[in-house]
């Protein structure tokens, strides 16, 4: 009878350790995290046009099915072969998020990612990495394209004019948060006004007819003073949107008499 009943109590201790082992097998190999419904672009509109602009933000989000609880996500944003132009600087931009209400089980990543306004313009590769208390890991990754707020293009402007006319003057603006202003400069270097003649250094400013267009053609005479000195004059553009982004564009035209 004692024989029997250490028999049964050697089973027993047996069965438990055996069901142990295997709790602690299934718990090892829990599946990795699985991403899906990963999205991102401009920040404003929560647009998933994969599209964003420079001094704006990005919107990203992405829902997580984890089967062990996550312990970090990481996104990381760079881009590749842009070459940055004078002011600018290349971005390289990663973050590894522990916030609280990611560390569960099953969340919904949602951020918004400042974008800088001096890094180039052009394609950035978006990944998403997301690693469980296992250290099971799982990465998503896309591209985006970062674009300038402000875009000026299809310049036809004089080349010379006479004094006491105007010049012709004309361009396409692309601005995506809506035109403020647009002003021209218009000013001379190292000429010196002769009897009768007057030194042009004069701004123009055209507000009012582009004010909070966001696609429009500037088409504009400007009137040259009878008195400006016969010389090679300076131009300067300016479109400011309404968030405060500004872009420019230079050139020169000779005055005759």
């Amino acid at each position: 009878m004692k024989t029997n009943l250490k028999f049964l109590t050697i089973i027993a201790f047996l069965g438990v350790f055996l069901n142990s082992c295997s709790s602690d097998d299934d718990g090892g190999s829990l599946n990795a995290p699985v991403i899906s419904d990963f999205e991102y672009g401009e920040g404003s509109s929560h647009s998933t046009d994969q599209v964003a602009y420079k001094g704006s933000d990005i919107h990203i989000e992405a829902d997580i099915n984890a089967e062990a609880v996550v312990s970090s996500i990481t996104l990381s944003i760079h881009a590749h072969d842009l070459t940055p132009s004078d002011g600018e600087e290349d971005w390289d931009f990663e973050q590894v998020f522990t916030d609280e209400k990611y560390l569960v089980i099953n969340p919904t990543f949602h951020e918004h990612i400042d974008v800088p306004t001096d890094i180039p313009a052009g394609e950035y590769h978006i990944e998403l990495l997301v690693t469980d208390e296992l250290g099971n890991s799982t990465e998503v990754d896309g591209h985006i394209q970062i674009l300038d707020p402000i875009t000026l293009s299809d310049f036809s402007i004089d080349e010379t004019a006479v004094r006491g006319d105007d010049f012709h003057t004309e361009f396409a603006i692309e601005a995506v948060n809506g035109i403020h202003n647009i002003t021209v400069d218009v000013h001379a270097h190292g000429l010196t006004p002769a009897e009768g003649e007057e030194e042009w250094d004069e701004e123009f400013d055209f507000s009012e007819d582009y004010h909070e267009e966001t696609s429009v053609e500037f088409h504009e005479h400007i009137e040259i003073p009878a008195t400006a000195p016969v010389g090679e004059y300076h131009i300067i553009f300016t479109v400011e949107d309404e968030n405060g982004n500004t872009a420019e564009y230079e050139t020169h035209i000779d005055i005759t008499a």
